[in-house]
C-alpha cells in the first residue's frame, strides 16, 4: 500500500456508523502504509477507544470503540505516525428507525429472484472503467450483458402487476475481477469491495433509490450476501491483514513452477497456475452435521475453497467476523434492505455465523435472514433453523455455553426443490413416485421449529429451469400451485411467468438468459402484453391471478394445512382458517383420473359450494368428477 503524500490513511471501513444501537461497540479498520504503529485518539464526547488491534500486516490497524454515550455528530479521530498527523472525520448518524421497526420478509411474501446483469439495462451506457479488464457481450452467456439497478427500478410496476411482493437480487456489490477464459463474475459472488455497489450496476445512491421506490410501491428488497468467500482481486489478497484471514492460503505463496494438480487430479490454472497446496471444498455438507465426521472431512468441507478464484474467508478470526457482521448492519441501516439471503451458509464457520445471526436478531428482532444450504434431506435443513432441537454442536463449541443454536430464522428447502423436479417426470402411483415424493417430504415438517419460515422454490439461478428445455405448462402450473399454497415462503425465478427455460448442460448462463425487452435493441418487449406471445400471456395471466389471489389470503397465510396420501394418481392438500377452506387438487398422472369425493369428506362440510379460483366456476365437491391429465384445480369454499 502506498499512502498519498502527507496522509497516513488510505482507506477507512466503515465510512460512518449510527448512535442508538443495542450493540454499542464499533470496529473501524484503517488501511495505510505502516499504519499499525499509529496512535489513535479522540476527544468526541461519549466515545471511548477500547483497543488498538495490530494484525500481522503492518498496513492495517483496527480500532475498537464504545459509543454507548455518544450523540449524533462528526467524530474526529486524530491519527499520528512518524511525526505525521491526520484527522479523520467519522460521521455518527441518527438511525432512520428503531431496529424493531424493520420488518423482514415472511410467508405473506412471494420473493421474485433475479440477476441484475440479466434482467434489464436502464442506463444508456454501462461500459464503466474498472481496474480489471472485462467485456460486455450479450452473445456470450458467461460474460456480462449490461443489466443494472436502473433497469430494475424502471420495471417496479411490472412486479406490482405480476403480484410478487419482494425482490431478491443476486449480489450487487463490486466484483472487479478480470474475465477469464470466456467467463466473468457477472453473477456477483466474487466481492472485491464489501461497501460499494458495482459501478456497472450503479452507485450506492442508486441502490438506495431503488429500495426506497420499491418500498413506496409495497415491494420489499432482499440483499444477497456472501461471508464464506470474497473475490481474488479483493485488496486483502495483495496484503493479507493476518495469516489466518483466509483458510488454506498457502498455495498463493508457493513458487509458480509448482505442479498444477488439484485434489481431484485435474489440471487447473488461474492467474499463473495453482499448485499442490491448493485445497478445494469437497462440497459434502453432510460432514457439518455428521456425529461421526472425521476432522479431515469437516475441514475439507468448511475450510476448502469453493473455487480457486474465490478465497475462502476464515470466520474464526474475530476481527474478520466482526468486520462482516458490521458490514451487514451497515447495509441494513444505509439502504433499508428488508432481508438477507446468505450464500453458501454451511460452508462458513458455524459458530461465527451463529454469532452473526444472534447480533442481527437482537438488533432487528423482526428482520429475516435465509441461509442457502444445498442439502436435500429435511433433517439436515431443519437442523440449521433457529431453536432446532436436533442441531448438533459444531466443532469447537464449548459445552459450558449450553446447547448450540444457529439463530438462523429461515432456511432454503432444497428437499422440496429436488422432489418436485423428480415428480414432474413421473406418474403418481400409490407409493413412491410422482407427488408421493412431495407428500413424503412434508411429513417431516415436525422437524422444523418453524415450517412457515422455510423458503421453498422450484428453480433458481444455480439450477436447471423447471421447464428444462421444454414448455410443459401443465407440470409448471402444478409446481407453482403447490409452491404458492404450501406452508412455506415461496420464491419464484425471474422469467418463469413468461416460460423462460434452459439447462446448465453447457453453462450456467443458459439458465440466466436476458429478460426479453430489458435491453436496448431487443426485438420484443415481454414486459408488456403486446410484446408477449399468446402462450406467454396465458402463463403470465394464470400466475398473476394466483399471486393476487394469494396476497392477504388468510386461509393460505394463517390456515391449518392438511395433506392426503396420493391415491389413484391424485394429490390433495387442504387449508382451513376460521371456517373458510381452500383445497388444492392435482392429477399427478398423464391420464384422466377420478376425484372420489367420499375420500375427502372430512374437509368438505355438508352443502359445500366451492369456487374454482382460476375460472370462477362452481365445483361440486360432494360428487365424483374426472380430472384431465396433469390437471391443476384450486377451489375455495
Amino acid at each position: 500500500m502506498n499512502s498519498k503524500r502527507g496522509t497516513i490513511i488510505d482507506k477507512v471501513e466503515p465510512s460512518n456508523w449510527w448512535v442508538g444501537m443495542k450493540n454499542t461497540h464499533l470496529q473501524i479498520m484503517f488501511y495505510g502504509q505502516g499504519i499499525q504503529e499509529a496512535n489513535v485518539t479522540t476527544q468526541y464526547p461519549g466515545v471511548r477507544i477500547t483497543e488498538l488491534a495490530k494484525l500481522d500486516s503492518p498496513n492495517y490497524l483496527i480500532v475498537y470503540l464504545d459509543i454507548a454515550d455518544a450523540k449524533a455528530g462528526v467524530m474526529l479521530l486524530d491519527i499520528s505516525l512518524n511525526r505525521k498527523k491526520q484527522t479523520v472525520k467519522f460521521p455518527l448518524l441518527e438511525r432512520a428507525m428503531e431496529g424493531e421497526q424493520r420488518m423482514g420478509f415472511s410467508k405473506a411474501d412471494v420473493l421474485y429472484m433475479l440477476m441484475p446483469d440479466r434482467f434489464a439495462q436502464g442506463r444508456k451506457d454501462n461500459h464503466v472503467k474498472m481496474n480489471c479488464k472485462y467485456a460486455v457481450n450479450r452473445a456470450k452467456p458467461s460474460l456480462r450483458h449490461g443489466g443494472d439497478l436502473e433497469g430494475i427500478r424502471q420495471h417496479l410496476d411490472y412486479f406490482k402487476d405480476l403480484g410478487v411482493t419482494a425482490l431478491w437480487l443476486t449480489p450487487v456489490l463490486e466484483n472487479d475481477s478480470p474475465d477469464h477464459k470466456g467467463a466473468s463474475t457477472y453473477h456477483g459472488y466474487a466481492i472485491t469491495n464489501y461497501y460499494k455497489v458495482d459501478p456497472r450496476f450503479g452507485t450506492n445512491k442508486d441502490y438506495k433509490r431503488l429500495i426506497d421506490e420499491a418500498h413506496a410501491k409495497g415491494l420489499k428488497v432482499v440483499m444477497d450476501m456472501i461471508f464464506n468467500h470474497c473475490g481474488m482481486e479483493h485488496p486483502w489478497l495483495s496484503d493479507l491483514p493476518s495469516k489466518d484471514w483466509l483458510n488454506n492460503p498457502e498455495w498463493l505463496f508457493a513458487p509458480k513452477e509448482s505442479a498444477t494438480t488439484t485434489t481431484d487430479g485435474k489440471s487447473t490454472t488461474y492467474n499463473g497456475g495453482i499448485n499442490h497446496l491448493y485445497r478445494q471444498t469437497s462440497y459434502k455438507l453432510t460432514s457439518t452435521v455428521d456425529p461421526y465426521a472425521s476432522e479431515c472431512d469437516l475441514s475439507e468441507t468448511v475450510d476448502g475453497w469453493f473455487v480457486p478464484s474465490m478465497p475462502d474467508l476464515n470466520q474464526r478470526n474475530p476481527h474478520l467476523m466482526t468486520y462482516l457482521i458490521q458490514n451487514s448492519i451497515w447495509w441494513i441501516e444505509t439502504v433499508g434492505i428488508d432481508g438477507i439471503r446468505m450464500d453458501t451458509y454451511p460452508y462458513a464457520d458455524a459458530i461465527g455465523m451463529a454469532k452473526w445471526m444472534k447480533t442481527i436478531n437482537t438488533e432487528y428482532p423482526n428482520f429475516n435472514v435465509v441461509g442457502e444450504s444445498w442439502v436435500t434431506e429435511p433433517a439436515f435443513t431443519a437442523a440449521l433453523q433457529m431453536d432446532s432441537k436436533i442441531t448438533p454442536d459444531p466443532s469447537g463449541w464449548e459445552k459450558s455455553n449450553g446447547p448450540f443454536n444457529t439463530n438462523l430464522k429461515s432456511v432454503m428447502d432444497f428437499a422440496f426443490f429436488e422432489r418436485i423436479n423428480l415428480a414432474k417426470g413421473e406418474d403418481t402411483d400409490d407409493w413412491w413416485n410422482g407427488f408421493n415424493r412431495i407428500y413424503n417430504t412434508f411429513v417431516y415438517d415436525y422437524l422444523y421449529p418453524t415450517p412457515s419460515n422455510v423458503m421453498a422454490f422450484i428453480d433458481n439461478h444455480d439450477t436447471d429451469r423447471f421447464l428444462g428445455n421444454g414448455k410443459d405448462t401443465k407440470q409448471l402450473k402444478q409446481a407453482l400451485a403447490l409452491l404458492l399454497t404450501v406452508n412455506r415462503i415461496p420464491q419464484i425465478y425471474y422469467g418463469t411467468e413468461i416460460l423462460m427455460n434452459g439447462t446448465k448442460a453447457k453453462t450456467d448462463g443458459n439458465v440466466r438468459k436476458d429478460f426479453p425487452g430489458g435491453f436496448p435493441g431487443d426485438k420484443r418487449n415481454a414486459f408488456t402484453e403486446e410484446g408477449r406471445t399468446a402462450s406467454e400471456n396465458a402463463m403470465y395471466n394464470w400466475l398473476r391471478s394466483l399471486l393476487h389471489w394469494r396476497k392477504d389470503n388468510d386461509v393460505i397465510l394463517k390456515g391449518k394445512q392438511k395433506q392426503y396420501c396420493p391415491k389413484n394418481g391424485i394429490y390433495v392438500m387442504t387449508h382451513e382458517y376460521n371456517g373458510k377452506h381452500v383445497m388444492v387438487i392435482l392429477n399427478g398422472t398423464s391420464k384422466p383420473a377420478t376425484f372420489c369425493s367420499s375420500r375427502y369428506q372430512e374437509d368438505i362440510p355438508q352443502g359445500t359450494k366451492a369456487r374454482n379460483i382460476f375460472n370462477g366456476r362452481s365445483v361440486v365437491l360432494t360428487k365424483d368428477f374426472v380430472l384431465s391429465p396433469r390437471a391443476t384445480m384450486i377451489v375455495e369454499y
